[in-house]
């Protein structure tokens, strides 16, 4: 199993370039050979002090392996995602994982 997380954090002065991410996200994304599992949503609200509440934007899928997720990176519509939003976003962190 390889996981590859997303954080963004969106463009403060767009009120709905948080909801254009997700939506891209969910456009672009699910169908892309080699997804196991996805996920994408908005940032939760926690009271726990270790929980990061500074992003807008949380993205999670998982391959089975990591040249999977190598594919996914060169994959069209991936590539149509990132060109798509990246005027949505000021910062974007990843943590893959296997």
């Amino acid at each position: 199993m390889f996981s590859h997380v997303v954080i963004f954090w969106t463009v403060p002065s767009d009120p709905n370039a948080t909801d254009q991410v997700v939506a891209n996200a969910r456009k672009y994304l699910p169908s892309i050979p080699g997804i196991l599992s996805f996920h994408v949503g908005r940032m939760s609200q926690s009271h726990r002090s270790v929980v990061e509440q500074s992003y807008q934007v949380g993205l999670n899928i998982q391959f089975e392996t990591k040249q999977a997720q190598d594919i996914y990176q060169d994959h069209p519509q991936h590539l149509e995602f990132v060109e798509k939003g990246k005027g949505l976003w000021t910062k974007v962190v990843v943590y893959d994982f296997e």
